[in-house]
């Protein structure tokens, strides 16, 4: 194999004469060269093509749909968990309702204040349990506050009732005749049979008579309304305030009244002062409860007072 070589600074041609074995060493190290180059090639475009697009290359397509779905994933936990702050919002408004509810019908029903303490919360422990823990997932805990939710809802609505109940029952109380008519005072004769101061007969006696001087407070046994205030022929200055439900009090001999026929009076409140006035031996109170128009003993009143 001849190999001319033309050079302008050698000013003449030069030839090499190569065997076969040196041309054939020759070409195999172009090829060898041109094999290198063609690699390093093809591994500067695969590194470029990585840069450019790293994900759909590295990542695969199960990887590359996951990352493509990741933000609506995103937008619905935001979602949900918008919601559930919206519910235990709600909770905790109805937590309040359900704090000053439950401080009402403790109040209600006499219930004292450290037994409950309704700004504290319970006190919770044990000890760590050999089973493994599991975390809530998103939708778990949902349910789990929608649950509560419709849980305190019921507890408030069934609290309301008792609220109505045990409310009723305490004005029905305040309603009976049972407060003393007198802040002071002591029976001087009682329900019943006796002797007649005035006849010296046996006599049914339809009420109870408060011994007190004259000018002490007379106060009403319960609320309700004034039925009649005027003087009597033989009870003198004489009240009487229907409690509803037919109950009626009836306070004689007074010597001072203060309400007239229609006013509401409170229980306790002072409607009059002791005297003598009427068919009377001295200062005392003359007091009656009567039930659809018949006589009942006050005793019974004043024990089941309130």
């Amino acid at each position: 194999m001849n190999i001319i070589l033309v050079s302008k600074d050698l000013g003449k041609v030069k030839t090499i004469n190569l065997s076969g074995a040196q041309a054939a060493m020759i070409a195999g190290l172009m090829l060898l060269l041109m094999g290198v180059v063609s690699a390093g090639l093809q591994k500067f475009i695969l590194s470029t093509a990585v840069t450019q697009n790293e994900e759909s290359l590295v990542l695969g397509p199960q990887d590359q749909t996951q990352r493509e779905q990741e933000p609506k994933h995103d937008s619905y936990v935001r979602e949900n968990l918008n919601a559930m702050a919206i519910k235990l919002g709600q909770m905790q408004a109805q937590l309040l309702r359900l704090d000053s509810l439950g401080e009402r019908l403790a109040k209600l029903s006499g219930i004292k204040a450290q037994e409950f303490s309704f700004d504290q919360a319970p006190g919770w422990g044990g000890a760590v349990s050999v089973l493994p823990t599991q975390d809530l997932s998103l939708p778990e805990l949902g349910k789990q506050v929608d649950e509560l939710a419709r849980r305190v809802d019921d507890r408030f609505d069934k609290l309301g009732v008792l609220e109505s109940i045990m409310m009723q029952d305490r004005l029905s109380k305040k309603m009976l005749p049972s407060v003393s008519p007198v802040e002071s005072g002591w029976y001087s004769s009682k329900f019943g049979w006796r002797i007649d101061p005035f006849t010296g007969k046996k006599a049914f006696h339809e009420g109870l008579d408060f011994n007190a001087d004259t000018g002490t407070g007379i106060l009403a046994a319960a609320g309700g309304i004034v039925v009649y205030s005027g003087l009597h022929p033989e009870y003198g200055n004489m009240i009487e305030i229907d409690h509803g439900n037919d109950l009626v009090s009836r306070y004689a001999h007074a010597s001072k009244r203060g309400v007239k026929v229609g006013e509401v009076v409170l229980r306790g409140q002072k409607i009059g002062e002791v005297g003598s006035t009427g068919r009377s031996t001295g200062s005392h109170l003359h007091f009656e409860i009567r039930h659809r128009g018949v006589p009942q003993n006050p005793a019974r009143f004043l024990q089941a007072r309130n």
